[in-house]
């Protein structure tokens, strides 16, 4: 849930809290919704680590009335075909390769959206509901549940728009269920090693992010949108502000667009405190980039994206769509 979701958002660095309003806003703010005009659905499709890891997400969303929307989404994050060897050696010690398996292991993430205008012009409110599922192979599975509360502001120009997005408010608790008979397989494979059970239980605490976006028509043709994101995680990190109660990670990323058909987008995030070899502190961060283009109420977005530090592994290519259902009346 950490990863993001929607190219065009990620080639801005994900700072969209303040400013998004479509399908996607499911993930990044789910008071966006309230900007949809007709059903829309979204899909994205990217591979991580060589294409080692597959992440994929599909959403939907329409409105309800005036005031209210109603979205859902799925992420998959798995790696498949991994091969089980530790039963390759027999209890005599022969070597059989067909005692060998394979197994996957996957996360799922099923996310109910709804957002709702305020009475306060220009004020909207969101929620998510969330079902978390992670599985490994027939080892172990884990079930967990929590809720997002996202807020947005738009000025009565529309030139200003201020979002806030706190993720797991209530804290999301995962419980995982370990099968034991198949644990047993694995504590045997490796003398002395793997020989407790892992932990039952997982808990993600809350993270908070709050944005400001602004727009400028520059003749006619062609816009400009600037945005800013203060992501923030209640414990001590090393990112670039950190201290007891908290850590604040910004980033920053722009798109321009020409006649609402071509959009050039790029930003920078990730900024990070790294402890070098001689003790000293080196200042880490991760730019983005990213194209889009949208034709008759279909948008296909690609972005170069990292999931993490620029140096520690390789950058992805993330493709996207976004159709507008009306287009088919």
């Amino acid at each position: 849930m950490n990863i993001g979701v929607d190219a065009a958002a990620l080639g801005m660095s994900n700072a969209v809290v303040a400013h998004t309003g479509d399908v996607n806003s499911g993930y990044w703010n789910p008071a966006g919704l309230i900007k949809l005009e007709d059903k829309q659905f979204s899909l994205m499709h990217a591979n991580y680590f060589a294409n080692i890891a597959q992440y994929n997400y599909a959403g939907f969303a329409m409105p309800i009335d005036d005031r209210s929307a109603i979205g859902a989404s799925i992420i998959r994050f798995g790696v498949d075909d991994i091969l089980n060897t530790t039963q390759l050696i027999d209890s005599q010690g022969n070597i059989d390769y067909n005692r060998i398996s394979l197994f996957s292991t996957a996360d799922y993430a099923l996310t109910v959206s709804y957002a709702r205008s305020l009475p306060i012009d220009g004020l909207n409110y969101g929620v998510n509901a969330k079902v978390i599922h992670r599985k490994i192979g027939d080892f172990a599975s884990a079930w967990g549940f929590g809720f997002d509360l996202g807020i947005q502001y738009i000025s009565d120009d529309e030139d200003w728009k201020f979002g806030i997005m706190v993720r797991d408010i209530t804290t999301t608790y995962n419980t995982w269920t370990i099968n034991e008979e198949e644990f047993n397989k694995i504590r045997d494979a490796v003398p002395g090693e793997n020989q407790e059970l892992p932990e039952t239980s997982e808990i993600t605490l809350p993270k908070a992010q709050l944005g400001v976006a602004k727009k400028w028509i520059i003749r006619y043709d062609y816009s400009l949108t600037a945005a800013a994101n203060l992501n923030t995680r209640f414990t001590r990190t090393n990112d670039i502000i950190s201290t007891n109660a908290m850590s604040i990670d910004p980033a920053l990323g722009f798109e321009f667009g020409y006649i609402e058909l071509i959009y050039l987008r790029g930003g920078v995030g990730n900024f990070q405190q790294i402890t070098q070899i001689d003790n000293t502190s080196k200042l880490s961060f991760q730019p983005n980039f990213g194209l889009g283009f949208k034709y008759r109420g279909i948008q296909i977005d690609y972005a170069l994206t990292d999931l993490g530090n620029q140096s520690a592994a390789l950058y992805s290519n993330i493709f996207s769509v976004k159709v507008d259902l009306d287009l088919f009346r």
